[in-house]
């Protein structure tokens, strides 16, 4: 005998908004299965807003409402029956963060949460990653959003330390990261890891998620640093527009693509990492792990 839960996790991020409807399913004697049933991503940059003006927009406003009426919908249309909505970096930092949550539980009769960047990680964190962490490794998590980048370190399966950092697509397209900001993250990088052989990076977040699949390889495998470096330079040769008609990128996330791949290969090189696993994770599935297991 089974039984089929339905979970929905809304992530509203620095670059875009997911709705992630998941199927858990329990059966006894076994492992509690979760499954993807559907992802919804809306590319509505927030950060553009809060980063450079410090406020979500009245356009941004109108669309995060008009987002959240339509997730309410599909979350009806699933029969979901309990979601949690979080929001992160953008929402943190706009002036009018808190005033736009009222709005749309006003209209949208949605209730949001704004979390803090150490919350952010470790809700990523409980993600079921116990198929990569082997015990003789270490990992550096490495979750690159639009608004800021969460790293853990994880060693014996256990995590070690864990730090989010102001840095992310969206800051960097504004160019609002200093070099101050890059040399924190080395220093941090190098100072948590030094006393580790083999670490690898497991990376998360739609740019590396668009990686991993434009190299075609096999979802257990890693890609390269040497992969990385070069598949960096490659994109970073083309135009944006050239990132669109020749490579078949999303418009919101050709402008972006690079300077995530930026972030993940310094993480690499700093950690002395060879490998990046890419498994197929993010604050949505995160969310889903946390709601089960009673964290949130």
């Amino acid at each position: 005998m089974i039984n089929i839960k339905k979970y929905a996790a809304i992530d509203i991020g620095s670059n875009a908004m997911r709705l992630l409807v998941a199927n858990i399913v329990e059966e006894h004697g076994k492992e509690t299965h979760f499954s993807k049933n559907a992802l919804v991503r809306l590319p509505i940059r927030l950060g553009q807003d809060a980063f450079t003006v410090g406020e979500i927009s009245e356009e941004n406003i109108d669309r995060m409402v008009d987002a959240m009426k339509a997730f309410k919908l599909l979350m009806k249309v699933h029969k979901v029956e309990r979601y949690v909505a979080l929001a992160t970096s953008a929402m943190r930092e706009a002036i009018n963060g808190n005033e736009v949550l009222e709005i749309i539980n006003k209209k949208a009769d949605l209730e949001i949460k704004i979390i803090d960047g150490k919350t952010e990680a470790a809700i990523i964190a409980s993600t079921d990653l116990h198929y990569l962490l082997k015990t003789e490794n270490t990992y550096l998590f490495v979750d690159v959003g639009g608004g800021s980048t969460e790293f853990s370190l994880f060693s014996n399966k256990k995590m070690i330390v864990s730090k989010s950092f102001k840095i992310g697509t969206v800051r960097l397209l504004n160019n609002m990261v200093n070099e101050l900001v890059w040399h924190e993250i080395e220093k941090w990088i190098k100072t948590h890891t030094e006393k580790f052989e083999n670490v690898s990076l497991i990376g998360s977040g739609g740019n590396i998620n668009k990686l991993f699949k434009m190299s075609g390889k096999q979802q257990d495998k890693p890609l390269s640093y040497f992969y990385i470096q070069k598949r960096y330079a490659f994109l970073n040769s083309l135009t944006y527009e050239q990132r669109i008609s020749e490579l078949g990128l999303n418009p919101d996330r050709a402008d972006v693509i690079v300077l995530a791949t930026k972030i993940y290969l310094n993480a690499m090189k700093w950690s002395s990492a060879k490998n990046i696993y890419v498994p197929k994770i993010g604050l949505s599935d995160g969310i889903i792990k946390a709601m089960y297991s009673g964290q949130i």
